[in-house]
């Protein structure tokens, strides 16, 4: 088939921590509403992504691997399903203090493992809560939450425009008001909830808590800094994060900047500042808004983006 840059329609959560930024930014026409998150790309039971744009428009992302698979997602991806789950957060409250199981532990729990990394696109600087402060015991963690209050347990991130965090599985963490981040995440949709702030669900009853499970996946060694450090490994190029599951880098595009889809891994690309072309094929041009995300097929080959103004487009990969 003639591949080409997909494109799809976000499946949006109104979970109750949520704000209404996200179609105002990205001009999005949507009824007035609790944007919490945009499914941006995902094959999950729980928001699959439709495409909207060319030949497969009104196909879901699984339907199209199902026949397409290794060229769109590459050889370099193991399995014959799209193995993140790309979104956006808009946080007008906190999240609650969470973990989520990892490779190794996911399964006695009957979870999904979920390693994730944050991209923080908000102009106002906020804050995360993102790991435990060296030293924190099992016994410390039980006695913060019988008391509410995990002040002295949790590590301090800000969290400002252009940086990043990454949350392997098994890091308690949550993310605080006013924070809007590009999330790549693991396809996994599980979460251990261990303390919701006192709130309650859309339902009027508080949300589930998930402690004994919580217990059993929480890395209490785990003392790395959360904090990404950026390295340049191109000219107007920045590998942000990499671990065994994603890689994001930062593209600077002033005018135009060609990148290779080699067969190895799709490229997901998303820019929050501005909209710019994928040129591709025979003369073909695909235009992407500002705040669209597109899945660039494996198997497409050469292209080159072409911005409109200066911009930073985000592209996400699977290393190889």
């Amino acid at each position: 088939m003639n591949y080409y840059p997909l494109k799809f329609k976000p499946v949006y959560k109104d979970y109750p921590w949520g704000n209404r930024r996200l179609p105002a930014l990205f001009d999005r026409d949507e009824p007035d509403g609790i944007y919490a998150e945009s499914w941006e790309i995902s094959t999950h039971r729980d928001g699959e992504s439709v495409v909207v744009n060319g030949e497969l428009a009104g196909k879901t992302l699984s339907e199209v691997l199902a026949v397409s698979g290794k060229d769109i997602l590459g050889d370099g991806v193991e399995g014959d399903d799209f193995p993140l789950l790309i979104k956006l957060i808009d946080a007008a409250k906190p999240l609650s203090v969470q973990v989520h199981p990892n490779n190794g532990n996911a399964e006695a729990v009957q979870g999904e493992p979920k390693t994730e990394m944050w991209y923080f696109l908000n102009e106002k600087p906020s804050q995360i809560f993102c790991g435990l402060k060296p030293g924190t015991t099992r016994e410390d963690f039980v006695q913060a939450i019988e008391k509410e209050s995990f002040d002295e347990i949790l590590r301090v991130v800000p969290a400002e425009k252009g940086g990043a965090a990454f949350v392997p599985g098994g890091r308690v963490h949550a993310i605080d008001a006013g924070c809007l981040i590009l999330e790549i995440q693991q396809n996994s949709n599980t979460t251990y909830r261990v303390y919701d702030w006192g709130r309650v669900g859309n339902d009027g009853n508080p949300r589930e808590l998930h402690i004994e499970k919580a217990l059993q996946v929480i890395d209490f060694d785990d003392a790395a800094s959360p904090v990404c450090e950026p390295k340049v490994t191109a000219a107007g190029v920045r590998k942000i994060c990499a671990s065994d599951f994603f890689q994001l880098d930062e593209l600077s595009v002033a005018e135009e900047m060609e990148q290779i889809a080699d067969g190895l891994s799709f490229h997901a690309l998303f820019s929050a500042d501005g909209g710019f072309d994928i040129h591709y094929g025979d003369g073909q041009v695909e235009p992407v808004s500002k705040g669209e995300s597109v899945l660039v097929p494996a198997a497409m080959g050469p292209y080159i983006l072409k911005a409109r103004e200066k911009i930073v487009v985000l592209k996400t990969t699977v290393p190889a």
